[in-house]
């Protein structure tokens, strides 16, 4: 192995090395049963985090005409609530809030492929702390989507 071909495999992460080295991990969602392409395979994280964009500047929107009559310090935080009330809200009844309907996306628990209350105000709560929705498994799912045992397909 040459310089190029280490250095290579470290810019690409342990994933690609291991794939080179001849390791299959299959497709997301394998292991979680979901279909590799198409309806109900798993979101993309371009698509994730443009619905996210698209709540939150919903969530902003509201918080600046409506609560706090303009920009002030506290805008933010009543977005963020605002979001919170948002998620529990839509995706504990129909399973999407309104950014992921206009990019195609659907939140199922794994399974009975509906998402309750309760688990959508965890799920909410934890993607509110950010963290854990910046930790993924090798699904794509975060780690906010792991402890709720749901997923997010695509319709």
């Amino acid at each position: 192995m040459d310089n190029r071909q280490a250095m290579g495999s470290w810019l690409s992460g342990p994933r690609a090395a291991m794939e080179d080295a001849g390791t299959d991990f299959g497709y997301r969602g394998e292991q979680l049963g979901l279909p590799e392409e198409g309806p109900g395979s798993i979101a993309r994280p371009g698509r994730r985090l443009g619905a996210l964009a698209v709540d939150w500047a919903l969530c902003v929107l509201i918080a600046y005409g409506l609560v706090t009559d303009g920009y002030g310090p506290s805008t933010g935080n009543w977005a963020l609530l605002i979001f919170l009330v948002l998620g529990v809200l839509t995706v504990g009844t129909v399973g999407f809030t309104p950014g992921k309907r206009l990019f195609g996306l659907r939140v199922v628990e794994l399974a009975s492929g509906r998402v309750n209350p309760g688990r959508a105000l965890l799920r909410t709560v934890l993607l509110c702390l950010a963290i854990p929705a910046l930790i993924w498994d090798r699904d794509g799912r975060g780690l906010h989507d792991r402890l709720a045992r749901t997923v997010e397909v695509r319709i």
